[in-house]
């Protein structure tokens, strides 16, 4: 099922559904009442790593149509975003959240909350990895206007996006009030709360670690670009 720009759609159709289709409310607690909390998340995982692979062979596959010409300037779009969003992926892969997997379901209250509201990058951000991964997607569109990576691009964009929505409604009902001072000194789009003073930002609690760190993983990437996706990040333009 891949070697056209069809299956490709499916194929992202199939990513994007089946991460919100089996975390949604209706589903997940029947899912969860008949697996087990462990069997839940193996079929989660099982489901999510298939269809990434199938949307990852597809996109490869399929023939090439190209929507828009290759630019110097596009190519400088992900190289200057993607350090804040491996910046963001470093600290809130490390950074204890209500919002991570397994975040609510803390026996000793919202997971990061203080008397001045969550610390370090949620701060800025209630959802940092979901905006790693939008942002990393996003940035990736200019410079790849052949039309399965965008289809590809853009279902990442769309389940980081709207993954965010869907783990605020499922946090809300799970946590009830909990929930309540979470939302309130926090914001799903970035440095919104703290534009608005509900949230206050410290250096010391997003700690420069997690800043070189994300530095450094760029680094790393950047370099070893044509290993990983097969093209410099620079690579020759047509005359």
């Amino acid at each position: 099922m891949i070697g056209t720009l069809g299956w490709t759609i499916v194929a992202a159709l199939a990513f994007v559904g089946g991460h919100l289709a089996l975390s949604s409310a209706v589903l997940r607690p029947r899912l969860i009442e008949l697996l087990g909390e462990n069997g839940f998340r193996i079929v989660y995982s099982a489901v999510a790593l298939v269809t990434l692979v199938w949307l990852m062979r597809a996109a490869g596959a399929a023939p090439v149509v190209s929507l828009w010409p290759e630019t110097a300037w596009a190519r400088w779009v992900p190289i200057l975003v993607m350090p804040f969003a491996l910046v963001l992926l470093v600290a809130g892969v490390t950074t204890p959240s209500p919002t991570a997997m397994g975040g609510a379901a803390r026996d000793d209250g919202p997971t990061g909350l203080t008397a001045t509201g969550l610390t370090g990058i949620l701060a800025v951000t209630r959802h940092p990895v979901m905006w790693a991964v939008a942002l990393w997607a996003l940035a990736h569109i200019p410079p790849n206007g052949e039309a399965a990576r965008v289809v590809m691009f853009v279902a990442f964009a769309a389940l980081a996006l709207g993954g965010m929505v869907h783990i605020d409604h499922r946090r809300a009902a799970a946590m009830g009030a909990a929930w309540g001072p979470i939302a309130l000194t926090t914001s799903a789009l970035p440095f919104a709360a703290l534009a608005a003073g509900r949230a206050r930002f410290a250096w010391r609690a997003l700690g420069a670690w997690r800043v070189l760190a994300g530095l450094a993983l760029y680094a790393d990437l950047f370099l070893g670009h044509p290993w990983i996706a097969g093209v410099p990040v620079f690579p020759a333009l047509p005359a």
